[in-house]
This record gives C-alpha cells, structure tokens and sequence, in this order.
C-alpha cells in the first residue's frame, strides 16, 4: 500500500476553561524529522509525543503545534516581570531601540515565563494524547489518500516500461541480423579470404557482447518486483527506490548494448517514464 509522506491534519477540543488545538504538517524526509512547538506546561509530554508521531508516522519532515487558549483567569503560564526587567535594561544599554522592541527580544530569551502547576492532571494529559491520535489518524488517512494516486501513476508508468521492454524482444532478433550483415559486408569489402570456422567463432563472440536476453529477464523481474512491492501494507518508499535504482541500471545497459537507432530511442523514452517514477518516490512513506 502506498502512502504519501505529505500531510495535514489539525483538530481542537475543549476542557475546562480551555480550547487544546493540535497542529500537524508533514513533508517528504528521508528520516523521522520531529520538530514540537508546545506550551511550556505541557512540554514534559514532548517524549511521549515524539514517540507516538515516530511509531505512526514513520518517517517524514514532521512539524507539530499545539495551541492552548484559555477562556478564563487560570492560565498556568505566568510572566517572571523581574527577569524581562533586567533583560529590557540590558537590552536598552547595547543600543537606540523603543521599549516596545526590547520587550518583544526580552520575551524570547530564557526564564521569561514560569508555571503555577507543579504537575499535570492525568485527566489534562489523556485528552492531549487522544487528541493527538485523531489528529495521526487524520494525517494518515490523507496521506493514504494521496498515495492511492500515486500508486497509479506508477503502475501506469511501469507499465509503460513494460511495453517499451516488450518492443524491445520484437526488435532484438532483427538487430542481431543487421550486426551479423554488417561485419560480413565489412569483411567482403576488404576482398580477403577468411576462415569461415574462426569467423563464426569471433562472430559469436562480438554478438555475445551486445546480447542484451540477461538484461530483458532481469528488468522483466524487477518490473514485477516493483508491483508486488506496491501492495506491501509496510512503508515501502525506500524499498522501491532501490527498486527503480536496478531497473535504471538495466535500462542503462539495454542502451550501452543497443547498437541499434529504433531500439535507442526505446531506451529513452523508458528512461523518461523512470525518471518520473523516481520524482514521485520521493514523496512515497
């Protein structure tokens, strides 16, 4: 099953006197990249956030932003007007900046907020977690979404591929003849008399060199690979990756091989569809 990587996803809940919103966006990373903005109250969750958003998420540029509005006088979160004194008068002393400037500097340096609470209520903490996992559940479901797109396009793509493969094995006995034509038309130019035993022998040999049937069985194989792959319900974006690194390379040494303009052009219009098919993967969970 393919997932995109890509996400979003934000719900809100109401306890108390407060309004909890959770925030999260995803973007495509080759890791787990967790980045938490979280009130000072409740950053003893973070562990366990970042926990749960690695587990179910997997991988991916992960920001989350969780919002408290309070609708009453009981906000946890206090001011520590001494320290951002101290700091505005240090401020005021490195140069010319209003009040209103130092203020917004001094509330960003360390201390300038302190917590009432000594501890959270495990009421508090159940429903920041439960409204979490609705909001992951969210995210994945979008994610699933987008990926159900993209495991179209891919099968379309390598479809594709496969057909310019089957092309290929039509071309490929009438290739064969036209080398073999041009080394005898080679040799009866030079107007010398050849040992037709030796000459079959380099014959196979050179036609060994350009035999591309290992190639064909190999891409067939890895075409077939990349689909079975698709279907895995694990996060496979890695996987087909290196997936349509070997596919790449078969392509590659079908071309390298080719010595044959119809089936070149083949090539390149293989090569175009997995150069899609690896724009795509990058996004893939």
């Amino acid at each position: 099953m393919i997932r995109s990587m890509t996400g979003y996803g934000k719900k809100e809940t109401q306890w108390e006197d407060k309004r909890i919103s959770i925030e999260i966006r995803a973007l495509n990373s080759k890791n787990a990249d967790i980045n938490l903005r979280t009130p000072s109250y409740l950053r003893e969750l973070d562990p366990e956030i970042r926990k749960r958003l690695a587990s179910k998420m997997f991988r991916g540029k992960i920001d989350l932003t969780m919002y408290v509005e309070y609708n009453g006088q009981n906000a946890p979160t206090k001011i520590n007007t001494k320290i951002v004194s101290a700091y505005m008068e240090q401020l005021k002393a490195l140069g010319d900046t209003t009040s209103s400037e130092r203020l917004a500097l001094a509330m960003r340096l360390p201390d300038t907020l302190s917590s009432d609470r000594d501890s959270l209520e495990e009421t508090e903490k159940k429903i920041v977690f439960d409204l979490l996992d609705t909001v992951i559940t969210d995210i994945n479901g979008y994610r699933a979404d987008e990926g159900a797109q993209l495991e179209k396009d891919f099968i379309i793509r390598i479809n594709l591929i496969e057909d310019h493969l089957n092309a290929i094995k039509k071309i490929d006995p009438e290739r064969n003849q036209k080398i073999e034509l041009k080394l005898k038309e080679a040799l009866a130019d030079l107007k010398i008399e050849i040992d037709v035993n030796r000459f079959e022998q380099e014959l196979i040999f050179y036609l060994e060199k350009f035999d591309i049937t290992e190639e064909k069985v190999r891409l067939k194989n890895h075409l077939d690979y990349f689909k079975k792959i698709m279907k895995s319900k694990e996060p496979v974006g890695k996987k087909l990756g290196f997936i349509a690194q070997e596919i790449g390379r078969e392509i590659n040494t079908i071309g390298s091989k080719a010595n044959h303009s119809e089936l070149q052009k083949i090539v390149v219009q293989m090569k175009d569809e997995l150069e899609k098919i690896k724009e795509q993967l990058l996004n893939v969970l």
